[in-house]
């Protein structure tokens, strides 16, 4: 956060969107730390509450677009040849997947902004998928903007008990990265058991013929 700090106070609002450029690409980097604290400092008036929420979301923009770029460079063909490679996982899993996004993939990159550790990652598959590039840009700009508004509000608000967000909002983190090993194990699980269950019955069926 020093580093942040030491970002705003150099570059100012530019800084800011820099921050939350890299927190975009490098999920470990928080989000939910440098928005309040970037609010803090509006309310400070060491930089402007509008300023501040235009270059955050001008630097979400800017992650999101770079990680779009990486998924558009690796492209289907090579992302489902990698993916096959994968121990457990088959090809219908990708064709699922991708019927999916299909599907729902505006929504997913709208809402996907506003959830942590995903609104990093969503971006990747809308670039492997080629989503039209103004959809993505219109969608990652509301979906950020909505986000960044919120925390840097909040921050505002709170002045200097803006650290409290980061508390709060780290919960829900765990919790959605909880879900997400809950959902590895049981797909792991499910499909050693979907593996096991022809061997058995071709042994059932040896047994019966002995």
């Amino acid at each position: 956060m020093g580093w942040v700090v030491g970002l705003m106070e150099t570059l100012g609002g530019p800084g800011v969107g820099l921050a939350i450029a890299l927190e975009n690409i490098f999920p470990p980097i928080p989000s939910e730390a440098i928005l309040p604290l970037a609010g803090f400092a509006a309310a400070r008036g060491d930089l402007g509450l509008v300023t501040v929420i235009v270059w955050a979301t001008v630097g979400s923009l800017v992650g999101a677009l770079v990680l779009y770029g990486l998924g558009a460079v690796l492209g289907r063909e090579r992302f489902r040849a990698l993916a096959a490679r994968v121990p457990l996982v088959k090809l219908s899993d990708i064709d699922r997947t991708e019927a999916w996004f299909l599907r729902h993939g505006t929504k997913a990159v709208l809402l996907g902004r506003m959830i942590p550790v995903f609104r990093s990652f969503i971006s990747i598959p809308a670039g492997i998928e080629r989503m039209r590039l103004w959809v993505f840009v219109a969608l990652t700009t509301l979906g950020s903007a909505a986000w960044n508004t919120l925390f840097i509000l909040l921050g505002y608000h709170l002045g200097a008990q803006w650290h409290v967000v980061e508390a709060y909002v780290g919960v829900g983190s765990r919790v959605v990265l909880g879900l997400v090993a809950v959902a590895c194990v049981w797909f792991v699980v499910a499909r050693l058991w979907e593996r096991r269950r022809p061997q058995r019955g071709l042994q059932d069926r040896g047994d019966t013929m002995t």
